[in-house]
């Protein structure tokens, strides 16, 4: 369906009082134009000829609303144009004009199709509207064959007749054409001069720019402009047709507009934006690569260091709870790293059983440690030797492989039996022999292996070969020393770790009359080792975070860089009626994705690489949370939204006139 927007009457759709065109050329200023009247009617088809640099195109750009003028007024259909902000003028741009240029201008990433239906895009118009239009339109300029073929596939002439296309796609009440024919041939130019002269028989308003009389000689009506100034004009040509009886210009076809609602208008255009992004970054591929692989490493680094700093902390506390979360151990001195500590005597075999029959107390082990050197046949180490008693394998998961442990006698007696542990085993029995029975040569002391226990898997730093002996034992016949290591106590279930302690505390201070130890127990290991690797995960965190916002900064700069390349395009689009509001979601659209995308590749790139380093090393223990992956998203969105914003804004302010004129 077609209704009329416009019948041909006396009043000028296009009027001009005293413009004024200057630029700022350094210290300097150049008047372009200077003091223009200039009414155009309906119907019309005027050519307006001069020499370069005689004003002629920076008066069509302000009729196109492409410029503004410095000084004067200018009137559409009565309507004051410079009082219309930069939507406003995109909204008149977009409804009632339509723009042929020299260059043809059309985006190369879209096939002739696409090229035509922009404008209609940016009115609001459906998809299936748009494309029926669109296909049609061009089939009626004779590019039937050339609906699927991009610009770089077309001649000038078919390139402008696209050109051509676009400018009637809403409608193309005023018809603005820049030098239509200045990059055409003979032929092709003047079949486009056909062309335009049927589309002026058909009620379009026709506004050419050129510096070729035979050109001109076209028009009805010609004005000529000399140093910014109309120095000809041969009249109206619409009043003067009527005048002479061949009645008012045919009326102007144009698509109805379609009523809809805000928010569907608004979805609509979102959902064009994300396809131009989406479209713009498929034909552009490597750069689109190039510009998120900044993100892709900062995402992949945060979720890595992050996944491999809590698996690491779960393997520890794993560790820890192997160990007993129960446990109270007494050492003697004031703490870690006090360096008498080894020299203070303060825990004896008598604190031990004076402990043992507490009621808090489940189980308590005493421990004397030494170090020596073991033989056995022709094989000798240097072994690690702990006297304890029974109470000590359970308290620190430790599980009888074969054999068995020391009984009540062992301790009275000082007998010389030894546990040993399987690294110890391996070290001086050949695979598959049974070392319970053998004896080993600790130093002088000969022991007679009862048992082999297998450790819990709790081992911090290093390992060692252990040899386990009843503490009176190593007491009397290994290092001579009178008084304990240390005592692990086991709390008995029902008592709080605190009360237990505060007990321990208060038994050891009666019976020693000083604090000459002090107390340690499992829980407390357990928060510090995990505030320690909690800590080192948020400062190698920081360092992955530091290189995320190198990305973004990299984001920034390739679409700044990208605005520049694509400056024509933002010219094209705003020229004919892209809002600064569609620029903007176009470009903000595109970084967003670019980083969403990134981070999508950055958290597959750390899945995968912690899946390898695990099925690597059996040593490492990577975790991944739903909360690191959700925060990796969340950032490489914030990001496209923060760097990516002034760049689209940087894109949606450029002047349309300034934008076009860009290589």
């Amino acid at each position: 369906m077609t209704n009329v927007t416009r019948l041909a009457d006396h009043r000028p759709i296009l009027s001009v009082r005293g413009i004024s065109r200057s630029f700022a050329a350094g210290e300097e200023t150049v008047t372009v134009l200077q003091g223009v009247d200039l009414d155009i009617y309906p119907g019309e088809m005027v050519a307006i000829i001069g020499a370069s640099g005689s004003g002629k195109s920076t008066l069509m750009n302000i009729l196109g609303c492409l410029d503004r003028p410095s000084e004067g007024t200018y009137l559409f259909d009565g309507r004051d144009v410079g009082g219309l902000d930069a939507d406003q003028q995109a909204e008149l741009r977009r409804e009632h004009f339509g723009f042929i240029f020299q260059r043809y201008q059309l985006l190369g990433d879209l096939d002739a199709v696409g090229n035509v239906e922009v404008p209609a895009i940016y009115a609001g118009e459906t998809r299936a509207a748009r494309t029926t239009r669109a296909r049609e339109l061009l089939m009626r300029l004779g590019l039937g064959q050339r609906l699927d073929h991009h610009p770089s596939e077309l001649s000038g002439g078919q390139q402008q007749r696209v050109s051509v296309a676009r400018a009637l796609m809403n409608g193309g009440e005023v018809i603005l054409a820049d030098e239509p024919t200045g990059a055409l041939d003979t032929k092709s130019s003047a079949e486009l001069i056909r062309l335009l002269q049927e589309l002026n028989g058909q009620g379009h308003t026709i506004i050419m720019v050129t510096h070729d009389p035979k050109v001109a000689a076209n028009a009805h009506r010609i004005i000529e402009i000399s140093d910014g100034t109309i120095v000809a004009d041969n009249g109206p040509s619409a009043v003067g047709n009527e005048q002479k009886g061949q009645g008012r210009p045919t009326e102007v076809e144009r698509p109805v507009p379609r009523r809809r609602g805000a928010a569907i208008l608004a979805v609509t255009r979102l959902s064009e934006a994300l396809n131009m992004a989406v479209t713009a970054m498929l034909a552009h591929r490597m750069r689109s690569f190039l510009t998120m692989l900044g993100i892709i490493i900062g995402i992949a680094s945060v979720v890595l260091v992050v996944a491999l700093g809590s698996g690491s902390q779960q393997k520890v506390l794993e560790n820890i709870s192997s160990l007993g979360t129960n446990t109270i151990t007494i050492r003697a001195g004031t703490g870690f790293g006090a360096r008498n500590a080894s020299r203070i005597e303060t825990l004896m075999p008598a604190d031990a059983t004076a402990l043992a029959g507490e009621s808090y107390t489940a189980g308590v082990s005493p421990a004397v440690t030494a170090n020596a050197s073991a033989r056995f046949a022709g094989t000798e180490a240097t072994v690690q030797i702990q006297g304890v008693t029974n109470d000590y394998f359970p308290l620190h998961s430790y599980t009888t492989v074969t054999g068995s442990l020391f009984d009540a006698p062992d301790l009275e007696d000082r007998a010389q039996v030894a546990v040993i542990d399987e690294d110890t085993r391996d070290t001086f029995f050949d695979a598959g022999e049974d070392p319970v029975g053998q004896v080993l040569q600790l130093g002088s002391v000969p022991v007679r292996i009862i048992g082999v226990v297998r450790a819990s898997g709790a081992s911090f730093g290093p390992g060692s070969l252990n040899v386990w002996l009843p503490y009176t034992t190593v007491m009397a016949r290994v290092s001579g020393q009178k008084f304990l290591s240390s005592i692990t106590v086991q709390v008995a279930d029902g008592y709080e770790m605190d009360q237990a302690q505060a007990q321990i505390t208060a038994l050891l201070l009666d019976r020693h009359g000083v604090q000459d130890f002090f107390l340690q127990n499992s829980d407390t290991i357990r928060e510090t080792i995990t505030s320690t690797t909690r800590t080192m995960t948020l400062l190698v965190a920081a360092i992955a975070v530091i290189s995320l916002v190198v990305g973004g900064i990299g984001v920034m700069n390739i679409m700044l860089v990208s605005v520049t390349e694509r400056t024509r395009e933002i010219g094209v689009r705003v020229a004919i009626g892209a809002r600064r509001s569609d620029i903007i979601a176009q470009f903000l659209i595109e970084a967003v994705l670019v980083c969403f995308i990134g981070g999508v590749l950055g958290v597959g790139l750390a899945l995968g690489g912690g899946w390898l380093a695990g099925s690597l090393s059996d040593s490492v223990r990577i975790s991944f949370s739903a909360l690191s992956i959700v925060a990796a998203f969340l950032s490489s969105t914030l990001i496209g939204i923060t760097f990516g914003y002034l760049p689209a804004r940087s894109a949606a302010r450029l002047d349309p006139v300034v934008a076009l004129s860009r290589e």
